[in-house]
């Protein structure tokens, strides 16, 4: 079972509504800056739009070397349209679930290195220091951790942990995002007489069999093959008109073996003049290097918790980390935290008290070792 402290922490994070869109994580922010301060945080919170913030939380070490950093995100995905059979926000335990939005994607993980720092001060302040990253907006496309950057200041870590959700299994990276809009423009007509106009969603479905064949590149070692998925498409006023405008959204994921840059110059190509291209997301993928020294230690601390080996794995989501790796000096990161993979954006999302337990030992221990290697 988690400390007392974690799950109380997990389960008040849990009831805040920080669903985004449309995104809200003041209330949320304020109380864990508050909670923050009281146990000895220098915190400061910043806002990068109404009802949005990011906060820094601070415990200083005196040793000479760069702190140790922990991130994670407050904000959550909507609800869906399936009706939840727990309260998304009444943080029910039922058994050694505890469910909620964001349960496992990632309040319980922020809740675990919160307390894990709280426990664990006297070796940080030994030692060089522990920084908390905490952001709001990173399920809409890191929005919280590029304002976070912007807004200046941020430290050199000597190492970075991601609290999303790997059961408590450390991963030492994850797929870029490339999200881009293509829209195709035509001429309208009256439905009665469609050879007066130019119909864009015939356009559109010409560039989407084009793209059902595009190849983003070469596969990778470990992140193996890129994929290409088009998740949206938006066309057309109404049934008695040609439509003079059709828009589809497409999702690459890739390795860092390829260049966004390239993709997308090779995919605007392909579709030709009559489709244009514009990007909304680029997040380059993230990779440690397994031989790096402070990853070895993470994979010690963590091997008690898993039977088999552990051995080099990635994620194929994002996360903040695309960003925030460049800003705090491209320190070695690891994606480690209590949440179950599977129940990320699902209904009736939940995460593991027993691993809530893993996690907030982990994170202790990972604080303790940073000093002897980092």
């Amino acid at each position: 079972m988690a400390d007392t402290e974690t799950l109380a922490l997990t389960q008040r994070l849990l009831s805040f509504n920080t669903v985004n869109p449309p995104g809200d994580e003041a209330d949320c922010m304020r109380f864990l800056a508050g909670w923050l301060s009281e146990r000895g945080f220098d915190v400061t919170l910043t806002s990068f739009g109404t009802q949005r913030y990011n906060l820094i939380a601070r415990l200083p070490g005196q040793a000479s070397g760069k702190p140790l950093a922990f991130t994670g995100h407050l904000d959550t995905v909507p609800l869906g349209n399936a009706a939840w059979q727990y309260d998304p926000f009444g943080s029910q335990i039922d058994g050694d679930r505890l469910y909620g939005r964001g349960a496992s994607d990632m309040k319980a993980a922020v809740a675990a290195f919160a307390v894990a720092c709280v426990q664990n001060q006297a070796a940080i302040r030994a030692g060089q220091g522990v920084v908390l990253l905490l952001t709001g907006g990173e399920e809409t496309g890191c929005d919280g951790a590029r304002a976070l950057i912007d807004s200046g200041g941020l430290p050199a870590v000597g190492a970075l942990i991601v609290g999303e959700p790997t059961a408590n299994y450390p991963v030492i990276g994850h797929k870029g995002a490339l999200w881009l809009r293509c829209e195709t423009r035509g001429k309208t007509a009256h439905g009665a007489m469609p050879e007066l106009g130019i119909n864009a969603i015939y356009l559109a479905a010409d560039a989407l069999n084009k793209l059902r064949d595009f190849s983003p590149g070469a596969a990778h070692p470990l992140m193996k093959h890129p994929t290409l998925n088009v998740g949206r498409i938006e066309g057309g006023l109404n049934i008695n008109s040609v439509p003079d405008r059709t828009r589809f959204e497409v999702d690459i994921r890739t390795a860092p073996n390829l260049q966004h840059a390239m993709i997308r110059r090779r995919l605007t190509d392909m579709l030709g003049v009559g489709v244009s291209v514009e990007t909304l997301v680029d997040l380059p993928a993230v990779l440690s290097a397994s031989e790096d020294g402070w990853i070895d230690a993470v994979y010690r601390c963590c091997q008690p918790l898993h039977a088999a080996p552990l051995e080099p794995r990635i994620v194929p989501y994002f996360t903040d980390a695309s960003l925030l790796l460049p800003a705090l000096g491209n320190p070695p990161c690891i994606i480690l935290g209590p949440g179950e993979p599977a129940m990320a954006h699902q209904t009736d999302e939940y995460c593991l008290l027993s691993r809530l337990a893993e996690a907030e030992w982990l994170y202790g221990r990972l604080i303790i070792e940073h000093g002897g290697v980092a």
